[in-house]
């Protein structure tokens, strides 16, 4: 048993790593100290700690540390974990950028050179990251017109070669008309260029070409000195412009209710050659310099191409670290600067204007709706992460509930869930309500060991958070009105009663007209709040979502319900005439509503069976 009191006094005042682990082991959170004890200790004493800190040291249940020599090893270590683990609580660049890589399988036979977008640990070369899929693939281009390597994806022996034999693009591998160590020859001078290592090859291909030449071949001198040709230019294309002190990379950040922007400005040779923008989200508490300190920690890990300087707003504590760290890495010198004044401030000013464009253009009207929302409903924080719940039954039969999400006004299909009723045996939506909120709210509850511990043997199996519903609702609605709505505010007290502390749950309920359209929103006091055209639409999308999940669910069980008592009971229908008949007309009620001679058209249907289908549906 992990006692972190005992272990807290064993922690050496030496530089290094800490890492913190939940009680499945799962990494959560990697940090690095110049005194490991100071650091470490910090977390578990009452000093003030952000929101986000103080939800990761709830769910710590031990921690690891590795002593490093200086503060600079332990950087290098925290980056790597970090990117290795993507711990929840780090500061980490989830965005829906995924950046092109060049390719080469060099375990092959007779490799190829193309661009991917993930990095597999298999053996493979790896080359980039490059700014964008357009660079990627013009040096890829570049590589297959110069190098006579394959230009097919899938490669197999072949009969004849195909047309880029016969226009000089290929040596035709695949009609062994290149030994494969010649063609490994092409690869590595490939490799070579692309790790930036040039002069050993020029050399060697000079050497070649000239002895081709002095043997008289003068094919075979021809292609070399093409070669030769093609490690110069993709030498000349690789130094992006010549490394001055105009290669900048400019950070701004900007902020709004909802999320962080990081923009990025790429200058080379005093030019703005692109930009780059990245959406943080759960860190409105964090600083800008903790957040433009772990941004860059991340950014330019692993990078092949690395500016003279990158400028920020403000100066923040490890920025010589950081300094140092980069340096290292790109081999010579690099700044990270924080102008005060003239052409280089207002391009930091520029960065943060755009940052700031981006957020507001980023789901503008989803994210203004769910403004609007909070202020007509009055809400205590923003809705950021809603949740709708529906309950669908005939005649207290086949009860289940749909629930839908939607988070900063975009509707996630995927984080839906389907429900059965488990406890109520008789037509009570109020009560099946209650059943349900109570069980998936216990999904997202965090409690402590001790917490947890105090909990009725009963109870405390019921609290499990490894099922994939996220963190609990700001704002849950009801297809439905004060019944549903106090419903649900039950079920909230359920879970508050049990676990002994309040949760921070908006309810309100979704108010139909005759065309089973939210007209209003209703909240516990029975009061209809108007609501906008905005407003209406958005939560009109989402009651279609909640009931669409319900209504489905529901008929999937019945189907099944009534496809496994009618059909099976039928004599001389087995599985295989079952699922023929199931997959011709749908469902129970099309092969209810069918023609004799329809069903007898299905295969291994005679008439006589048909007729006998067709008496017992």
């Amino acid at each position: 048993m992990f006692n972190i009191e005992k272990e807290l006094k064993k922690l050496p005042t030496k530089p290094g790593v800490y890492i913190m682990h939940d009680k499945n082991d799962k990494i959560i959170y990697v940090g690095k100290a110049i005194n490991l004890k100071r650091r470490v200790t910090s977390y578990f004493r009452k000093t003030n700690k952000t929101q986000r800190i103080l939800n990761m040291v709830a769910l710590i249940d031990h921690f690891e540390y590795i002593v490093c020599d200086n503060e600079a090893e332990a950087l290098i270590l925290e980056c790597n974990l970090i990117k290795k683990n993507m711990p929840k609580f780090n500061v980490l660049l989830k965005d829906d950028k995924t950046y092109p890589y060049i390719k080469i399988n060099v375990k092959a036979d007779f490799p190829d050179v193309y661009i991917t977008r993930k990095i597999l640990n298999d053996g493979a070369k790896y080359f980039g990251p490059y700014a964008n899929a357009g660079a990627a693939k013009e040096m890829v281009d570049f590589i297959k017109s110069k190098f006579k390597i394959r230009q097919c994806k899938n490669f197999k022996y072949k009969d004849r070669a195909c047309l880029n034999y016969h226009i000089k693009k290929c040596l035709a591998p695949c009609m062994g008309y290149i030994s494969k160590e010649d063609y490994a020859k092409q690869i590595n001078q490939i490799v070579s260029v692309l790790d930036g290592k040039t002069d050993d090859v020029l050399k060697e291909l000079k050497s070649e070409m000239e002895l081709a030449s002095s043997k008289q071949e003068f094919e075979k001198a021809a292609r070399l000195r093409d070669e030769l040709f093609a490690v110069e230019n993709i030498s000349q294309k690789q130094k992006v412009s010549n490394i001055s002190d105009n290669d900048i990379d400019v950070i701004g950040i900007a902020r709004n209710d909802f999320e962080i922007c990081v923009e990025i400005f790429y200058i080379r040779n005093s030019k703005m050659v692109g930009r780059d923008n990245f959406f943080l989200k759960g860190l409105n508490d964090e600083s800008d310099e903790e957040i433009i300190s772990n941004f860059i920690k991340q950014y330019y890990v692993g990078r092949t191409f690395l500016p003279n300087k990158i400028m920020i707003r403000n100066d923040f504590e490890e920025r010589e670290l950081l300094e140092i760290w980069l340096t290292n890495e790109a081999g010579r010198k690099l700044e990270i600067k924080v102008p005060q004044k003239g052409e280089k401030i207002k391009l930091v000013e520029m960065a943060e204007n755009n940052a700031q464009i981006s957020l507001d253009n980023k789901e503008k009207s989803n994210k203004n709706v769910i403004v609007e929302m909070k202020d007509t409903l009055n809400l205590p924080k923003l809705p950021r992460k809603i949740e709708a719940f529906d309950i669908s039954n005939i005649s207290g039969e086949y009860m289940v509930a749909g629930m839908s999400v939607m988070i900063d006004g975009v509707i996630k299909k995927n984080l839906g869930r389907r429900f059965k009723i488990k406890t109520v045996y008789s037509q009570d939506d109020p009560k099946c309500m209650e059943e349900v909120v109570t069980r998936r709210l216990r999904h997202s509850v965090e409690l402590t060991d001790d917490e947890k511990n105090s909990l009725p043997n009963d109870v405390k199996e019921k609290y499990d958070n490894s099922k994939g519903f996220g963190k609990l609702p700001d704002l849950i609605l009801a297809d439905g009105g004060i019944t549903q709505i106090k419903a649900i505010l039950k079920a909230i007290k359920n879970i508050e009663n049990e676990i002994g502390k309040k949760l921070d749950i908006s309810v309100y309920g979704m108010v139909k007209n005759d065309k089973h359209q939210t007209r209003a929103l209703m909240d516990e006091k029975r009061q209809e709040i108007e609501i906008s055209e905005d407003i209406f639409n958005l939560i009109t999308n989402f009651q279609n979502s909640v009931h669409d999940t319900a209504i489905g669910y529901h008929k999937f069980l019945r189907d099944k319900s009534m496809s496994k008592s009618k059909l099976d009971d039928i004599s001389g229908i087995g599985t295989v005439k079952k699922l023929a008949l199931l997959k011709q007309f749908g469902s129970i009620e099309n092969i209810k509503n069918a023609e004799i001679e329809e069903i007898a058209k299905v295969k291994g249907i005679n008439e006589s069976l048909a007729k006998e289908i067709k008496n017992n549906l």
